[in-house]
């Protein structure tokens, strides 16, 4: 028994040491969507709290393109060493159904390495729309039924899935707009062409703030801490849609060190600073562990892809 027990022995100090020693080089954080804005913001400041624990330089890498598969394909593909790390939204769980063919399968070729943030979506209109929260809008659209649209930031993004399902869910109707992102969305609403939008909620808050926007509703299960805006759950009880940000590397990472990585992640996520950065753009931070965010986009994959077949959601 010894003699079998050495060789396990020998393997398990290994992968220990190799996880103290990492990294060894530099890291590269694959962002697969164009940078600005408050998600980058936030990403760039983990860049920089890992850079500082590891001693080594950290880069982000933008790979945007194709509902973020380019980006994602890349990490992939990289060598699962943990020196390319993927930062990765809702797209990962929604595209093995909306896009047929994938350059990669995303529970073989991919690890999960921590969920960093679960982000508030939210309903928006123009200041002067007669409708102030969800009741008034169900209200009109049913009374006017054919009159509404709505944009997001794209087809199958996780903020059409969101609104789709609450279609389904308080039974009425409103025309899906698809756009080349939240800027073009922001721009059609302000301008009149767009009667709401739905967004993740950092995207909107500065155009609230401003005035020139106003909730309806944010679709979490709560509210957004640090801001007093009602819940579509706060209607429609049990209701509860958001959208995940979070890393993950190619398929075959020593497990040591994707757990080196989640809890470095996890020190920086606690840090006072990316706690203020987070409740500002209404993000809720989460840190999980590798196996819980593994579990959780096998769980998202199958509610969005029952939506997507259901509603007959076609990459646009």
């Amino acid at each position: 028994m010894l003699a079998m027990a050495l060789p396990l022995a020998f393997s398990v100090a290994v992968s220990s040491a190799v996880a103290q020693d990492f990294p060894k080089g530099p890291v590269k954080i694959i962002v697969p969507f164009p940078p600005g804005g408050p998600t980058d913001t936030v990403g760039r400041l983990l860049a920089q709290k890992l850079q500082e624990t590891w001693g080594q330089t950290v880069v982000i890498d933008y790979k945007p393109g194709a509902g973020t598969t380019i980006g994602v394909d890349f990490v992939a593909k990289s060598a699962p060493d943990g020196l390319t790390i993927g930062m990765v939204n809702s797209s990962l769980a929604v595209n093995p159904t909306l896009r047929k063919k994938l350059p990669y399968d995303t529970q073989k070729d991919l690890a999960g390495i921590t969920q960093l943030f679960n982000m508030q979506l939210a309903i928006v209109a123009r200041p002067e729309a007669p409708y102030n929260n969800l009741k008034e809008l169900i209200e009109y659209a049913r009374k006017n039924p054919g009159k509404l649209n709505y944009g997001t930031p794209g087809a199958g993004s996780t903020t059409h899935l969101g609104a789709e399902l609450l279609k389904r869910e308080a039974g009425f109707e409103m025309q899906h707009i698809a756009m080349k992102g939240s800027a073009p969305a922001h721009t059609e609403l302000m301008g009149g062409r767009l009667d709401l939008v739905v967004d993740p909620f950092l995207s909107i808050l500065p155009y609230v703030q401003a005035g020139r926007m106003k909730v309806i509703a944010t679709m979490g299960d709560k509210r957004v801490a640090g801001h007093d805006y009602p819940t579509v759950a706060e209607t429609l009880p049990g209701f509860n849609v958001g959208a995940l940000l979070g890393f993950i590397a190619p398929a075959g990472t020593p497990k040591q060190i994707l757990q080196k990585i989640q809890a470095d992640t996890s020190k920086a996520l606690a840090t006072p600073e990316v706690q203020k950065r987070a409740q500002d753009y209404g993000l809720q931070v989460v840190g999980s562990r590798p196996e819980q965010f593994d579990a959780f986009i096998g769980a998202e994959m199958k509610r969005w892809g029952r939506i997507v077949t259901e509603a007959k959601i076609e990459q646009e």
